[in-house]
């Protein structure tokens, strides 16, 4: 290993602001279940396709209406 490097000509990542953020989500067995089996259909991992379908309901503009019963 160097014991000094030179950065003057590195270039920043283009798609660093796209990059996904970690975080950790509380989700009740059968919803991971489905997902779960979504990915035997898909081929894509069901961490990937829980963030597609979040992102549709956001692209979509998606509200969820509840009610609470008294």
């Amino acid at each position: 290993m160097r014991t000094e490097y030179d950065f003057t000509k590195a270039k920043r990542n283009p798609y660093a602001k796209r990059l996904k953020k970690a975080v950790t989500i509380r989700l009740e067995p059968d919803i991971i279940n489905y997902f779960k089996s979504l990915t035997t259909e898909t081929g894509i991992p069901y961490q990937n396709l829980i963030n597609l379908y979040l992102l549709d309901c956001a692209k979509a503009g998606r509200k969820l209406s509840l009610t609470w019963k008294k």
